[in-house]
């Protein structure tokens, strides 16, 4: 029997240089995930997305065999995180939450943004928060009906708060503003829960409310629904009209949820993340605590959520050009 080589400072080297090589050949040879994934949450810890993320990450981590530890990189309406995301290495252990503002409206309303969506491969669409037109009960609008006719005939009476310039509740309002010929004045904030304590206070009249944050006030009696945004009513307001019911046709407005890898990700570990994705969000368990919460439980694969990506892309970018909307 042969001695073992001496260990040389060569031989050291050689084997570090040819490790990246073994742990490449370890993945395509099936083995991912053969250590924890992360996700990338780009929004605080607390809020809709990052309770997405973590009702999910427990149950996909199972069916992978590894861990997803979740990682909040919030700031600059999602850029931010996305971004990190975005110069991550492309081998399957970086996920991220892609949603209207960081994969379509940020294009548009920033002249310089760190990353390109077309930087990300999708794995598919996970969920919809549906958004919901409140106001203070104070604010003298008993009805959808009477607070559409109301900003109709007084242009910039009124205002409204966002959680922030570009995000869905701003463009919801932006096309309602567009599609009815009204004017509401713009109050942007820094994130959800400013805007809407400025609205139970009465400061602020209105703005729009995604499920996950409304729906606690609403039933609360804090602020008041008036309108759903989405084509149908919510199960959890059955009592309040669609705008659609209200006139506004074809109205179709939702804050969705979306997963992505960095562009140049194998196409054999996008198609895993996306297979076992799709099978974990729909485990009663998960899929009944995320409805609890107000999400519009709809897994799609990559393909759709291109296809949808594209259609979303050509009709917010043609608003936000029309209605000269910028963060810069």
């Amino acid at each position: 029997m042969k001695s073992p080589l001496p260990l040389t400072r060569r031989s050291l080297l050689a084997a570090a240089a040819a490790a990246p090589f073994a742990g490449l050949a370890q993945v395509q040879s099936g083995a991912y995930p053969n250590r924890p994934v992360r996700w990338i949450v780009a929004y605080p810890a607390g809020g809709g997305s990052d309770f997405l993320a973590r009702q999910l990450a427990p149950q996909l981590g199972r069916q992978l065999g590894q861990p997803l530890v979740i990682e909040n990189r919030p700031g600059a309406a999602g850029t931010i995180g996305t971004d990190a995301a975005a110069k991550s290495a492309p081998d399957g252990y970086t996920i991220v939450t892609g949603d209207n503002g960081a994969m379509v409206f940020n294009a548009a309303m920033y002249k310089r943004l760190p990353y390109d969506p077309k930087d990300f491969v999708p794995l598919g669409f996970m969920a919809r928060f549906p958004l919901i037109v409140a106001v203070h009960p104070g604010a003298g609008f008993d009805s959808g009906r009477q607070w559409l006719a109301e900003v109709k005939k007084s242009p910039g009476r009124y205002t409204y708060a966002s959680p922030g310039p570009g995000s869905p509740h701003h463009l919801a309002m932006e096309l309602l503003k567009d599609r009815t010929g009204s004017y509401i004045v713009h109050v942007p904030y820094r994130g959800t829960a400013l805007a809407i304590q400025d609205v139970i206070s009465g400061q602020i009249p209105m703005m729009v409310l995604d499920s996950a944050a409304g729906l606690p006030q609403i039933k609360g009696g804090k602020v008041r629904a008036l309108a759903v945004m989405s084509p149908k009513r919510i199960a959890q307001l059955p009592d309040v009209p669609t705008l659609d019911e209200l006139g506004v046709k074809g109205f179709d407005v939702t804050a969705w949820q979306g997963l992505f890898v960095p562009k140049g990700t194998p196409p054999d570990i996008a198609n895993r993340l996306s297979a076992e994705m799709q099978k974990a969000i729909v485990v009663p368990g998960v899929k009944a605590r995320l409805e609890e919460f107000g999400l519009e439980v709809a897994p799609s694969d990559g393909t759709q959520l291109a296809a949808f990506l594209d259609r979303e892309t050509a009709f917010w970018h043609n608003l936000i050009r029309e209605r000269k909307l910028s963060v810069d």
